[in-house]
This record gives structure tokens, sequence and C-alpha cells, in this order.
């Protein structure tokens, strides 16, 4: 192994930065990940937009000088071989898609474990929790992972519980994250403790983004896909990613190559539910999350859980909740909402197509 790497870059000699991340990309690597990460970082580093690594510094690290292939096909050239893990305050795997062939090679999992064994905090982001875990690091510790990938971890790892309901996981020398925008959040939160509060804020906002969220805050489209028969949960799956325009049931029976017959039935059997009032739960549970979380409007909730007009979703809420929308609002304290935009027809259209099976349903 090479010797620890320097961070000491042009016409800053004599400062070290406050914060030394070095990264593990898997093949098929999620890019987002990545980028957002080394962009909240490049931002906290310097002043402006200078993106001189001064209080943040960072490496791309690889055994090969051969390309890292992204899922979305970009390559990404390392910027080190893989240097004393001592050098850095995290090393960060970012992972991407699963199955296929081994994401990552026996020299950056042997480097993962002399980092552990080095003390060094190792972050898996992404699909980067699968990593970790497969080379036996994640042994009782907490683990993060998207919503979207929650059975596949279950089914990967029986003995471990996956917390698919929060945007990221510190327990104590592992940090787990979701992905997506909860990257972002990370490296927020990392920057806040190594650099400062100030710099941290920076770079969220030259993003264009908020002020940072906690790790605890609910990951957005919190998952709800049930175990048991796999048709089922790709349902559910598919369900979750069409909220705001629904599918209807027979679209989701076609995708599953299964008649609508059949999809009810395993419904069923699994969740003692129909397909039709199962999409509706989700999409209400969804609704009300937005009412505890934002300050948009209960029309835009609306739509945007994929109901025609609020009377409609006001009734369906009261009838499954037992409260109405505005009760939920007032309790969670979000106060007023924003304009309402008009709705959309795309939703609507979805809705009314999706009626008669609910109503069918009960």
């Amino acid at each position: 192994m090479n010797r620890p790497i320097s961070f000491r870059p042009a016409g800053a000699a004599s400062e070290t930065p406050s914060l030394r991340v070095g990264f593990l990309l898997a093949q098929n690597f999620t890019l987002s990940a990545l980028s957002l990460f080394v962009d909240a970082l490049r931002l906290a580093a310097d002043e402006g937009d200078r993106s001189r690594p001064i209080r943040c510094a960072w490496s791309v690290m690889a055994a090969t000088p051969q390309p890292i292939r992204a899922s979305c096909g970009v390559q990404v050239s390392r910027t080190s071989g893989l240097v004393d893990p001592r050098g850095f305050d995290y090393v960060v795997v970012v992972g991407g898609l699963l199955g296929g062939a081994a994401p990552m090679d026996e020299a950056a999992i042997a480097f993962l474990k002399s980092a552990d064994r080095a003390g060094v905090p190792l972050v898996g982001v992404c699909t980067g929790s699968f990593v970790l875990a497969r080379a036996g690091l994640m042994r009782g510790r907490r683990t993060c992972v998207s919503w979207y990938h929650h059975a596949d971890f279950e089914a990967e790892f029986p003995d471990a519980t996956p917390d698919a309901d929060q945007l990221f996981v510190v327990d104590r020398d592992r940090i787990t994250c979701a992905g997506g925008s909860g990257v972002a959040d990370l490296a927020a939160y990392l920057i806040e403790k190594h650099v400062g509060a100030a710099a941290a804020q920076k770079s969220l906002h030259v993003l264009q983004m908020q002020n940072a969220r906690s790790g605890s805050d609910a990951q957005p489209h919190a998952g709800s896909a049930p175990g048991g028969d796999d048709r089922v949960r790709r349902a559910v799956l598919l369900m979750e990613q069409h909220v705001a325009e629904p599918l209807s049931i027979e679209a989701i029976a076609g995708r599953l190559q299964v008649s609508a017959r059949q999809l009810e039935r395993l419904f069923g059997e699994a969740l003692n539910l129909s397909p039709a009032v199962a999409y509706r739960q989700l999409r209400l549970g969804y609704a009300r999350r937005l009412l505890q979380t934002t300050k948009k409007s209960i029309t835009d909730i609306a739509v945007e859980a994929g109901f025609c007009d609020g009377a409609h979703f006001a009734r369906q809420f009261r009838t499954h909740f037992g409260t109405a929308p505005r009760d939920v609002r007032a309790g969670a304290g979000s106060g007023g909402g924003a304009v309402a935009v008009p709705r959309q027809a795309a939703a609507c259209t979805e809705e009314r197509r999706a009626q008669p099976e609910i109503a069918a349903a009960g």
C-alpha cells in the first residue's frame, strides 16, 4: 500500500484540510451520489467559487488506472491509488446498481478492511451499505438503506434490520446513507462537524438547496413494500413510483405479467387488501407525511398524492385516518401553505381510471 496521501494544494502549502475524504466507487456506481458529495466538499473548501481544496480535500481511489463506469455510462478516472487510509478522516463507498458482477475488486475490499483496522470511519452511500455489509463491516451496527432497496437488503442479510425511514444513520464509526439528495445532507453534516456551520450552509445554498436536513428526517416517499410474494412487493414499488399519476390496476398487473384478477388474489393473500385499496392507503400515507413535514397547500398535496381535487382527497383522508387534513397540518405546527397551483389533468385522469376499482374494493 502506498504512503499516506498529501493534502497540500498549490497556494496553500501550509494549511492542512479540516476534512479529508477518500472515495471508492463501485462498478456502475450512482454518479449523482458522488457528484453531490464532492461538490459540497468543493464549495466548502474555499472562498467563493474558487474550488481550491483548502479546508476540505478529496480523492477518488482505485487499485488500477482503468476508469470506473457509472450506472449512467459516464466514466470517472481515479485521482490516486489505494493510499494509506490514515490520510483520510472518512472513506466513502459509493454504491450503485445491484446484481451482476462484484461491484468492487478484492483490493478495494482489502483496503476497506485495513481502514477499519486503522480506526478510519467508513461511509456507505446509495448501495454502498451493501458493499460494507458484504465485507462483514456492518456487524452490530445500524444500516440505513433506501426504501427502494429495503427488501433487497433484508433478503441478502436476514440477520440485519435495515433502516429505510430516514436519510442517513450515524452509528459510531459507520455512516450509511440512503442516497439521492440525502447525500448532500450527509456531506453538510460532515462539513459542519469538521469545518463549521457557515461552510456547510454555503455549500447547500450554492447548490440551491435549503438548510441541511438531519439524518433522522424521513426519506421522501418512504417505502412500505411488504415481504412475502415478490409480485406483491414489486406491485407496491410500482405504486410508490407512481403516486402523483396513479397507474390503473390493469396496468400494474400487465407490467408484472399477471392478470388483474390474479393480482387481486395475491394482494388478498399477502395483505388482506385489494390492490386498489392498498394503493389508496399508500397515497394517503404519503399525503399525511407531506402535511406533517412541508408547507405545501392541501390542494397541492392532494394533487401530488394523485387525487383530482381537495374535496375528494379530504373525504378519503377523513375516512381512512378519522381526521381532516387541516387538523393534521395544525397538529404538525406547519403553519400556512404555498399558494395552490392549477390541478394537473394527468393526475385527475389517472385518479378517475382508478376510481371504479377503488369503489369496487370498498
